[in-house]
């Protein structure tokens, strides 16, 4: 069973930093992208950005494209994602999720992933 559990999250000042961490277990196969979605208050689930396990090809949504960067450690099995910049438009709760793929593309991150995390708060303050 797949279990990915996110950490990280906290209150910082707008243009901070923060560093999201994702933990992932239980793949049952090799190939798949961990991606981050955002939710924030009274909107839709948004996707932010995913990377894959088979070649670490990454994609951001365009509203934190040079601000946001994920990346992964295959040892530790760990997905990051690194949020500099940080504006009050980026408060929102990020869970991680995993869907069983060979590659990613700009439209990977509007497909059903497999598996959630149960989130972590992240607040930007003004």
């Amino acid at each position: 069973e797949v279990q990915l559990v996110e950490s990280g999250g906290g209150l910082v000042q707008a243009g901070g930093s923060l560093r999201l961490s994702c933990a992932a277990s239980g793949f049952a196969f090799d190939d798949y992208a961990i991606g981050w979605y955002r939710q924030a208050p009274g909107k839709e689930r948004e996707g932010v950005s995913c990377i894959s396990s088979n070649d670490g090809s990454t994609h951001y949504v365009n509203s934190v494209k040079g601000r946001f960067t994920i990346s992964s450690d295959d040892a530790k099995s760990t997905v990051y994602l690194q949020m500099n910049s940080l504006k009050p438009e980026d408060t929102a709760v990020y869970y991680c999720a995993l869907l069983y793929t060979d590659r990613v593309n700009p439209n990977t991150l509007d497909l059903a992933f497999d598996y959630w995390g149960q989130g972590t708060q992240v607040t930007v303050s003004s």
